[in-house]
């Protein structure tokens, strides 16, 4: 984990390289307090992808648990019947 000081942002080529270097992100500190997050934009969209990937899972645990579900041949069927194929 980088944590660099805020006056270290001046350098944003040390930065950049930081990020690279960790593959995550690299924490700002203000006053020895965390302040902002810093990160390569591969890193944030495989973060992002990840996130929208486990709330897909948790949306469809979620409908099993409610019971909203339909089996794969009855869906299939269903399909079939709607669109005539």
């Amino acid at each position: 984990m980088q944590i660099v000081p805020m006056r270290d942002l001046k350098n944003t080529t040390e930065i950049e390289r930081r990020c690279a270097e960790e593959n995550g992100p690299v924490f700002v500190t203000k006053n020895g307090y965390g302040r902002l997050v810093v990160m390569d934009i591969e890193y944030y969209e495989r973060t992002m992808q990840a996130l929208a990937e486990a709330k897909a899972l948790q949306d469809g645990l979620a409908d099993i648990k409610k019971g909203r579900t339909v089996d794969g041949p009855a869906a299939l069927d269903e399909i079939r019947g709607k669109y005539g194929l």
